[in-house]
């Protein structure tokens, strides 16, 4: 039974709840740093970074919401061309070629950079006031995501439903944010992605872990 307008909200707010547990488990250990050291800069307020990691978590719903309607949109323009049989495994391949590239592009290199010096990027922007911390925490978010996204469409590509890859991505984004040696950092997490965007589209059975699905539209991935 079609549910109207309901089932579309009841997709959405799926989405979402799973866009958020999987930015808890993957982004947070990465900002943690950034949140600590903002409550040290705001006085001992308890109230100051909890409206901060607010306004971080609200620029990456907006984030959530955008790969939402485009996906839905795609899906519904695509239908059943987007099948992994057809469209659907160069699609992911093509995913994950672009990630790679993107992480030699100097967008990623002034986002990453923004990310690994924290006290930098709060003392640039750095507001008094509630508002003030949502806006400080919304800016982050935006320059979290402009060094991130590629990664997590990666995971989309891969399978958002596996713990392994989940992790395997998320480890991406702390080496990148957190080791010393940067450039070692992005050329290997380039380096790799590109190797799973090529098994992907020539090889997809020598993937460890790939499932093909058989009438799903996008790869899933064991556990």
């Amino acid at each position: 039974m079609d549910d109207g307008p309901w089932s579309g909200l009841g997709a959405l707010g799926w989405f979402l709840s799973l866009w958020l547990v999987m930015m808890a488990a993957m982004m947070f250990p990465s900002v943690a740093p950034t949140v600590a050291l903002f409550a040290r800069m705001s006085g001992g307020s308890r109230v100051r970074p909890l409206v901060f990691t607010g306004g971080y978590l609200l620029t990456w719903v907006g984030a959530g919401l955008a790969a939402f309607v485009i996906g839905l949109t795609a899906t519904g323009l695509a239908g059943d061309a987007l099948s992994w049989e057809r469209a659907g495994r160069p699609v992911a391949g093509a995913v994950l070629v672009i990630a790679a590239g993107y992480e030699l592009t100097p967008l990623k290199d002034v986002c990453l950079g923004r990310c690994r010096s924290p006290l930098g990027a709060l003392l640039g922007s750095w507001r008094d006031g509630w508002l003030g911390a949502a806006r400080m925490g919304a800016k982050n978010g935006a320059w979290c995501l402009g060094c991130c996204w590629a990664l997590m469409a990666s995971l989309f590509a891969l399978g958002v439903m596996s713990v392994v890859w989940m992790t395997v991505v998320a480890a991406f984004i702390a080496l990148e944010k957190l080791l010393p040696w940067r450039r070692t950092a992005t050329y290997g997490t380039a380096a790799i992605l590109l190797l799973l965007g090529v098994l992907v589209l020539l090889a997809p059975n020598a993937l460890p872990g790939l499932t093909v699905p058989s009438d799903g539209q996008m790869p899933a991935m064991s556990r």
